[in-house]
């Protein structure tokens, strides 16, 4: 069974057992989290598509680690007018591995 969640700001198809990388959901290694922003969930023909929400379906999981992403370089440039700036990001990031999905 397959899901497809929504949280901070962007979308992940998702199944058990799977383990992604979100955005910092604030919580400890070990904690348990749910997403009760479920946009579809099913497979095949049983597939219900919410609008905008799957009623009573959730996403269980689990904290596995949070840690820092790679470094993301913005660079702005004009050419002739020796103008150049960089700047880095590093976005804190949440790796979930998924228990179950409840439809």
């Amino acid at each position: 069974m397959h899901a497809v969640i929504a949280t901070g700001g962007k979308q992940y198809r998702v199944e058990p057992e799977a383990i992604i990388d979100v955005e910092l959901l604030g919580g400890e290694a070990g904690e348990k989290v749910e997403f009760n922003e479920v946009l579809a969930v099913g497979e095949g023909v049983d597939l219900k598509i919410g609008n905008p929400t799957v009623k009573g379906a959730k996403v269980e999981g689990e904290i596995v680690k949070n840690f820092r992403g790679e470094k993301l370089i913005a660079f702005k440039f004009k050419r002739r007018k020796g103008y150049h700036k960089t700047k880095g990001h590093r976005q804190d990031l949440c790796r979930v591995k998924i228990s179950k999905i409840i439809a």
